[in-house]
């Protein structure tokens, strides 16, 4: 749809109105990313608003609906409208999502922003050059083993040079001639970023595409990949936007991927997206499955990347059961129980940071839980109590809970528990810090 000017600066009022009245806080990156919708798909509404008969919009879910309404909601959506979740991180909505397209999530914003956006709908919706974003065309990249087969490359540069795209398709000296390591393929692709100011595509060496892959850029993101099975992320198609969490996401794939060697690029890659994730808004789109097709799978013909390999299951990484907890938070776009939410550094030096567990989150409404997350942010920053870092972990059971606690006490965090709901004091982190100092030592 296209608005005018006053069309959009309505809308967007009608949204600070309806973020204030509800409660709703979000940080800058991820009202840019609403901003984005609204302009593109329409008023924004609450879920309880009458919008059966909507042509398009923008609908805010704060509360998780029960199974019953969540089947109604799905009904009642069509390709016109798209669902955001400003508490994306509290899985009470992993059934909801369950039952929609995953669009994309930006990451917690800090004290301003605490928790994580999610955005999703029925099905991709087409962006026309009407509404797409103004940014550039991406400069796809690809690199391959020096010394490998030079047929799929010639092909991938001549498609390339037919879409009239920029590209650097370059030969990497590796110990193996059938693929790269991991650290060889982020090393490229930081090199390249560090190259170049236009946002860049990476597709492997053997891709087929079949038209111009420009929808990642038109959604003017940090960063773009597909999930195979909506968990596993596939290193196979990565688009990396200008920004600065975009660059610390691949220095931190980067750095594990030199520190794991033997360990498979995908899951390096998730855990460099959720490390990311918890300390800066990083702006993920999820992309559908025409940008990661399989070669002779149904719908491949209208796909705009398609992949050498089997259209089977038997190429979901090397080892079916790695990450087997990570598999629910990644389906529903979220990071896991047992990972950090949220990291806050605080402007004092010290190397002492403290873990706080937010427990009980089964029995607790989701405006509870945000509003602890929220307490908790609020109260580290106004005083850090001498702590360097700050880090908030979601655990729904006691299990999440005990390996939370022995991962915050192995990196020597101060660890405290908090039961969502809990009062929570302005001067917590500075009467902990005092209780710690007047007992001589930590707990």
């Amino acid at each position: 749809m296209t608005q005018s000017a006053e069309q959009t600066n309505g809308m967007r009022a009608e949204l600070d109105r309806l973020l204030q009245s509800n409660g709703i806080k979000i940080g800058q990156a991820q009202r840019r990313r609403i901003d984005w919708l609204v302009e593109r798909f329409g008023a924004p509404l609450m879920r309880d608003s009458d919008f059966a008969g909507a042509d398009s919009g923008v609908i805010i879910v704060a509360e998780p609906p029960s199974g019953a309404g969540a089947e109604l909601l799905f009904r009642a959506l069509h390709g016109g409208l798209v669902v955001v979740i400003p508490f994306g991180e509290n899985p009470v909505f992993d059934f909801l999502k369950s039952k929609l397209t995953e669009f994309g999530t930006v990451g917690s914003c800090g004290a301003d922003g605490p928790h994580e956006l999610w955005w999703g709908g029925i099905e991709w919706p087409a962006l026309g050059p009407h509404n797409a974003s103004p940014v550039a065309r991406p400069r796809v990249i690809s690199c391959y083993p020096r010394g490998g087969d030079e047929s799929a490359i010639l092909r991938l540069k001549r498609t390339l040079a037919m879409f009239e795209l920029e590209f650097d398709v370059e030969p990497i000296a590796s110990a193996h001639t059938n693929g790269l390591h991991c650290v060889e393929k982020a090393e490229f692709l930081l090199r390249m970023w560090h190259s170049y100011r236009e946002p860049l595509l990476f597709v492997e060496a053997d891709a087929v595409l079949r038209r111009p892959p420009l929808l990642p850029a038109s959604l003017d993101c940090d960063f773009a990949l597909h999930k195979w099975n909506r968990w596993e992320m596939s290193a196979r198609t990565i688009y990396l936007g200008r920004s600065t969490a975009t660059e610390a996401l691949l220095e931190t794939w980067h750095q594990l991927a030199t520190f794991y060697p033997a360990v498979w690029e995908g899951y390096l890659l998730d855990q460099a997206w959720s490390l990311t994730s918890s300390q800066l808004p990083l702006d993920t789109v999820w992309l559908p499955r025409s940008y990661h097709a399989l070669t002779g799978e149904f719908g491949a013909r209208r796909a705009a990347i398609i992949h050498d390999l089997p259209a089977t299951t038997a190429d979901l990484g090397p080892d079916p059961t790695i990450a087997a907890d990570l598999r629910g938070p990644r389906r529903a776009g979220r990071t896991g129980a047992r990972e950090s939410l949220i990291v806050i550094k605080s402007p004092v030096t010290s190397s002492e940071g403290v873990a706080v567990i937010l427990r009980d989150l089964q029995s607790s409404d989701a405006r509870t839980v945000a509003a602890s997350i929220e307490a908790l942010t609020t109260a580290f920053t106004s005083d850090c109590g001498g702590f360097g870092q700050f880090e908030l972990s979601l655990c729904p059971w006691q299990d999440d809970v005990t390996i939370a606690r022995e991962a915050a006490t192995m990196a020597k965090c101060r660890v405290l528990e908090i039961a969502a709901g809990q009062k929570i004091p302005v001067d917590l982190f500075g009467s902990l810090a005092r209780h710690k100092s007047a007992a001589g030592s930590p707990s």
